[in-house]
């Protein structure tokens, strides 16, 4: 039992040296853990692709979980064999599951609307970020008072979905509101120092390289907990200052998307997709939204085509040449 302790050990140790999040650090320790107990606790040292591939088949045969699941499985013990055991495992050959081609939910600008009326407060400015600069909803939860350029109008996305960073538009409309709000998170912050805390939780990187920058205002997030909490990855002693659950949110958008009575799955992913999908059918180009969503293949970008109002081809349906 001690040595896979240690095993999952040298797995953070490694996880956080590449500065991976924390999340996707519970995953893989989450997946490492079940492929091992799945082979009756034997050590990935003594195992490797045929129990790799036979633990991924098994979860998609027997298991029936998603593709997007299965596949992070994989890249969970892929990490585990590559960068911390130095086993490459080669080519894995398994059952994968099948990954259903879905359309987005996409609202109308009408709809959009509806549903931002019953929102208030942080959950209605995180919203309106959302759908004015098409950012996932973990992405502006983690923005940074830095990450603002209210003279450019410019939102910087940092370490997105494949740790890159880009940049978005921040809409004219919610810049008062989010000026006005930030004055009270300044507040907030100054207050905390003033108790002797203050401190916004850093990536592991930047901890080591700015030990003092985690007090500093443009370090906050701009989006706040109400209250302190420990750092998994840092001194149990020390209580820092996170950004917003995404549940709060995800929470609110459900109750504002019911007391609209728009009869449509709407969540705040949905808020991206509508984003996309109105930039394109107001003409803009395919790239340029490709960008603005971080995507890394324009493949994923052109799923909006099929939702877009006109679609690509502009199709006018024969029955309305009747009228």
């Amino acid at each position: 039992m001690a040595q896979k302790r240690k095993l999952l050990d040298r797995v953070r140790e490694m996880i956080r040296l590449k500065n991976y999040s924390y999340r996707t650090e519970k995953a893989y320790v989450h997946w490492i853990k079940r492929y091992i107990f799945y082979h009756q606790k034997r050590h990935p040292e003594e195992m490797g692709r045929d129990e790799v591939e036979a633990f991924l088949t098994h979860l998609a045969v027997e298991g029936n979980v998603a593709a997007s699941t299965q596949n992070q499985a994989l890249s969970a013990l892929l990490f585990l064999y590559n960068e911390v055991l130095r086993q490459p495992l080669g080519q894995v050959d398994v059952t994968w599951a099948k990954k259903p081609v879905r359309l987005p939910v996409v609202l109308t600008r009408e709809e959009v609307g509806a549903v931002m009326a019953h929102l208030t407060g942080e959950p209605l400015l995180v919203t309106q970020l959302l759908y004015g600069g098409g950012l996932r909803l973990t992405e502006g939860l983690r923005l940074r008072v830095q990450d603002i350029d209210f003279g450019q109008k410019l939102l910087v996305v940092r370490d997105g979905k494949g740790q890159k960073d880009r940049t978005t538009m921040l809409p004219d409309a919610v810049v008062p509101a989010l000026q006005a709000h930030l004055q009270v998170v300044k507040k907030q912050h100054h207050d905390d120092l003033q108790r002797g805390y203050g401190r916004a939780p850093l990536p592991n990187a930047l901890a080591k390289k700015y030990p003092n920058a985690e007090t500093e205002w443009q370090w906050q997030f701009i989006f706040p907990s109400s209250t302190l909490s420990k750092n998994p990855r840092g001194d149990a002693d020390v209580l820092y200052r996170y950004h917003l659950h995404e549940s709060t949110i995800q929470r609110a958008v459900r109750k504002a998307a019911q007391q609209s009575g728009i009869a449509k799955r709407i969540n705040p992913h949905t808020f991206r997709h509508s984003f996309a999908t109105h930039l394109l059918e107001a003409g803009y180009d395919i790239r340029t939204i490709q960008e603005l969503l971080g995507h890394k293949d324009v493949k994923t970008t052109m799923i909006y085509t099929h939702v877009a109002n006109r679609g690509v081809l502009g199709v006018r349906s024969p029955l309305d040449e009747l009228a």
